[in-house]
């Protein structure tokens, strides 16, 4: 890898990235590895999807459970390159982003498709170690990771393709596990697309300003002043539909109570959504990683009451 000497403005002092190699400490940040919490976003759905099938083996569900969280790790990192691949004159105009990896020169347009593909090839093999039907939907989800990044220059809802992008992970763990599509995987499927729009919009009022200047569209511009109620809208309709989901699953209705747990945590966050403090918007957007947890919980306590 060539150096530049703009990775000194990178402050890694404070992440566990100043213990690799040189050489590989920029692509380290490249794939987001010193901020987990993308990795944990992409990761829960699918624990969900796995947790929700009934009737399946503790060897299985733990074999899949590690297999999807290194997949996350893999295609977060992949996601994070095809991002920065399309973004990196935008980023260059943006004081959050403008010392990212590419965009900063740090690393060339021609070595991040090659790190992005084999980032694909290990992504592929995690793919080949589950059933067919999950082959088939993990070759899909692949379109929609390349769509992404394009879609803020046009789309006044981006969040909405994020949602459909970074939830896929919730049919595609339910599809490895059962082995069939049904309806209660559509409808967890809706619940994640819902839940993610709310923490990127959260996350979204970090940039308003710098995505208004460059022309780049969000929820957070869409909705404006009214975030905090669309941001509890997005919640609201998770929660309708993952109380749908136990019902379609057949589940023990005892475990829709366990669904106060996130309700409140999703409550907390509305009510202390402050749009203009960009650090406090960080702070309420990583804690989703709890909300999807207590969502976990949920569906765990529904396989153990079945």
């Amino acid at each position: 890898m060539n150096q530049h000497p703009s990775l000194s403005d990178i402050n890694i002092s404070s992440t566990w990235i100043r213990y690799l190699p040189c050489s590989w400490q920029a692509y380290a940040l490249l794939c987001r590895l010193d901020r987990p919490i993308g990795t944990w976003l992409l990761f829960l759905p699918s624990l969900w999807g796995i947790l929700l099938p009934h009737s399946i083996a503790v060897v299985e569900r733990t074999r899949l459970i590690i297999l999807f969280a290194l997949g996350s790790l893999i295609m977060r990192g992949a996601g994070c390159v095809i991002n920065d691949l399309w973004d990196r004159n935008i980023d260059k105009q943006v004081a959050r982003t403008k010392h990212r990896p590419i965009a900063s020169g740090v690393i060339s347009f021609k070595h991040a498709l090659f790190f992005l593909l084999f980032l694909l090839i290990v992504g592929l093999l995690i793919l080949l170690q589950l059933n067919k039907l999950a082959w088939i939907l993990g070759a899909f989800s692949l379109i929609l990771v390349a769509l992404y990044p394009t879609t803020k220059r046009f789309f006044i809802w981006p969040q909405l393709i994020l949602g459909f992008t970074f939830g896929f992970g919730a049919p595609l763990g339910y599809a490895a596990t059962a082995g069939y599509c049904s309806w209660a995987q559509a409808a967890l499927y809706s619940a994640t697309i819902f839940w993610q729009i709310g923490f990127d919009t959260i996350y979204s009022y970090q940039d308003i300003e710098d995505d208004q200047r460059v022309g780049i569209h969000s929820t957070a511009r869409w909705a404006g002043q009214w975030g905090k109620i669309f941001v509890g809208v997005q919640f609201f309709l998770c929660l309708l539909c993952l109380s749908l989901t136990l019902y379609l699953n057949k589940s023990n209705y005892w475990t829709l109570f366990v669904l106060f747990l996130p309700a409140l945590h999703f409550f907390y966050q509305v009510y202390q959504l402050n749009i203009h403090n960009p650090q406090h918007c960080l702070k309420l957007f990583k804690s989703n990683r709890n909300a999807g947890l207590l969502i976990a919980l949920v569906f765990l306590i529904g396989d153990l009451l079945d």
